[in-house]
C-alpha cells in the first residue's frame, strides 16, 4: 500500500475549539490563549489494489486559488479526487469532518468525492447531530446524510471489503472508531485522535481533551503494544514532524 499525507497545515487550537493558522517560522505559541495546543490537520490518502482511500478529510479549508485544500493535495500525489472510492471517517468532529461536503461559487452543497462511499459509524452521526457545537458542525454533516454515497456501520467491530478492520473505541469522543488495513502485505493503522501524534504513543498520561481520558490512555498503551507485535504503520493525524511510523 502507499501512503500520502494531506497535510493542510499547523494550527493552535484552544478551549474554544477553534483552529488558528500556525506559522512554525515566525509565530509565537506562548502569544496564543492559555492551554492552546500545536497541532498538524493531516488527512491521509491511501492506494491499494482495490481502492483509493481517504481517511478522515480536514477542515474543509481553500487556497488562495480557492480550491479546496484537500482536493489540491490529492492532485499534488497524481489523484483525482474523483477517483476516490471510499471515505473512511473516524469522528465527526469539525477538524477530522470538515469537508465531508463543500459549496460552489453558486453556493451550490457538493460532496467532496463525489464517486466515493462515505463509512460513518452511525452511532457517531446521531451523536454529532445531537451534541453540535463547538466540537461538531450539523451544517458539514447533514447534507451528506442525506445522499446515498453514506455506508453505515454498526457494532463494536466489523470489516469492509474483507481487508478493512473498524473497531469501536470511545475513548476521544464516546463514539469514536479505529481502522486497520490489511491487505495481507502490510498493515496500516489508523487511530484518529486516540492515535494522535508518535510521542502520545511512547508517554503515559490522561489528556484532558479526551471524553475518556483514562480509557484513550490505555487504548494507546494497547495500540502501541499491537502495533510492535504485528508490524503495524501508524498514521499519525495530528503529528507536526511525523506523520507515518512503526513502532
Amino acid at each position: 500500500m502507499q501512503v500520502f499525507p494531506l497535510s493542510e497545515g499547523e494550527f493552535t487550537v484552544g478551549r474554544d475549539k477553534q483552529f488558528i493558522p500556525f506559522n512554525l517560522a515566525a509565530d509565537e505559541l506562548n502569544d496564543r490563549s492559555t492551554g492552546s495546543l500545536l497541532v498538524e490537520v493531516q488527512p491521509f490518502l491511501i492506494i491499494t489494489d482495490k481502492d483509493v482511500i481517504v481517511l478522515d478529510t480536514g477542515l474543509g479549508f481553500k487556497n488562495k486559488e480557492g480550491i479546496l485544500q484537500i482536493h489540491d493535495n490529492i492532485r499534488r500525489q497524481g489523484y483525482e479526487p474523483a477517483a476516490v472510492t471510499k471515505v473512511l471517517l473516524s469522528h465527526l468532529h469539525k477538524d477530522h469532518a470538515g469537508c465531508l461536503v463543500f459549496k460552489d461559487d453558486g453556493g451550490m452543497v457538493h460532496t467532496t468525492f463525489p464517486n466515493a462511499d462515505y463509512y460513518i459509524y452511525r452511532p457517531e452521526a446521531d451523536f454529532a447531530l445531537t451534541t453540535g457545537y463547538p466540537s461538531y458542525h450539523p451544517e458539514d454533516i447533514e447534507p451528506l446524510l442525506t445522499t446515498a454515497q453514506v455506508k453505515w456501520l454498526d457494532g463494536p467491530k466489523g470489516t469492509i471489503d474483507g481487508y478493512i478492520h473498524f473497531t469501536h473505541s470511545g475513548g476521544h469522543c464516546p463514539q469514536h472508531i479505529v481502522y486497520l488495513i490489511d491487505d495481507g502485505k502490510d498493515k496500516i493503522f489508523y487511530g484518529g485522535d486516540e492515535a494522535p501524534q508518535l510521542k502520545q504513543m511512547k508517554m503515559k498520561y490522561i489528556a484532558k481533551y479526551d471524553y475518556d481520558g483514562k480509557k484513550a490512555m490505555h487504548l494507546r498503551e494497547q495500540y502501541a503494544a499491537s502495533g510492535k507485535a504485528d508490524g503495524w504503520k501508524f498514521l499519525f493525524y495530528h503529528d507536526v514532524k511525523t506523520p507515518v511510523s512503526s513502532l
